[in-house]
């Protein structure tokens, strides 16, 4: 069977603006695909992911690290992926000691449920905590985080045939953008990222994961499994992934938009070239509205260091 399209060709009808009045036509655009893949260990189902069918192996090495399954890629013996009509397989096969583990973490969690808090573990999973990447000494300019955004929205070519995928890249001073992968979901291209990168041997602390996306807990736990002490963003980030970049010792960079973003956490990782950050200055163009009632609210103010080019 032929490995599936990742983009598909789709009849439309389109309303657009002529002068004064409308215009209806029919044409067709670039749609990506997207479709259920399960990963599979040692024959038994583990998970199913609606994903991009595209980077299957990239995709097992990522999710199993991304999940616990393993710490190493030699934990796996074999990846076969298997094309059926409904989806994808990726079966999986792991090394015995890695194996034995994930037959234990199943049997723990079969165990009868009677309320949603007796899945305690679940919860504790989804919190566990995350690898620290404070200890790693890269820094990067201002315009190298400009730079790295601007980079990878080059090398996203299913995005610029559709428009609607997210991307994960690593940043490297001096190289650029030396991996990214595709997906419709932001995580899946972010565990695929991490599967190229694991195997390929590139080291997470030499560059910056950047995403397309906005930033929540997964995304930083994800970079933090890589083990780069950076995590720049287009979007905006939740508080919970704030406080947990901070835990990690990760500098959180968010909402870049041309030469201007926010840094969350960890600023000493960007030299400000010498200048000083002014304290409680409101800027012409706040990115959120004043919060009128904080203790009724979830929204949490967060102090951040905001880069903006004047003049």
């Amino acid at each position: 069977m032929a490995a599936r399209a990742t983009r598909l060709s789709v009849p439309r009808i389109t309303r657009r603006r002529k002068g004064s009045g409308e215009i209806y036509a029919t044409d067709s655009r670039l749609v990506p695909e997207e479709t259920p893949v399960a990963f599979s260990y040692n024959g038994t189902t583990h998970a199913v992911m609606m994903a991009t069918p595209a980077d299957a192996e990239d995709f097992a090495v990522g999710f199993s690290l991304s999940e616990g399954i393993i710490s190493r890629v030699d934990e796996i013996s074999e990846i076969a992926v298997e094309e059926h009509d409904e989806g994808i397989d990726i079966q999986i096969r792991l090394a015995s000691e890695a194996g034995k583990e994930l037959t234990d973490r199943r049997r723990r969690m079969a165990g009868p449920v009677g309320c949603g808090l007796c899945g305690i573990e679940s919860i504790e999973q989804a919190l566990k905590p995350v690898a620290s990447v404070g200890k790693t000494k890269l820094k990067l300019t201002p315009d190298e985080i400009a730079q790295a955004v601007k980079l990878l929205s080059a090398v996203q070519p299913l995005h610029g045939e559709t428009g609607a995928v997210h991307a994960a890249g690593f940043y490297v001073p001096g190289k650029g953008i030396v991996a990214a992968r595709e997906d419709v979901g932001r995580h899946n291209a972010l565990d695929k990222l991490a599967g190229a990168l694991c195997r390929s041997a590139t080291k997470g602390g030499t560059g910056a994961v950047v995403i397309t996306s906005r930033v929540s807990i997964e995304m930083v736990q994800k970079t933090a499994i890589i083990g780069a002490p950076i995590l720049i963003a287009v979007s905006a980030p939740t508080a919970l992934a704030i406080r947990t970049a901070q835990a990690a010792g990760m500098t959180l960079i968010a909402l870049v938009r041309g030469d201007e973003f926010d840094i969350f956490t960890r600023h000493e990782r960007i030299p400000l070239a010498g200048n000083k950050i002014a304290e409680d200055v409101t800027l012409s163009s706040p990115s959120t509205k004043p919060n009128p009632d904080p203790a009724a609210s979830t929204l949490v103010q967060s102090p951040t260091v905001r880069l903006v080019q004047y003049g």
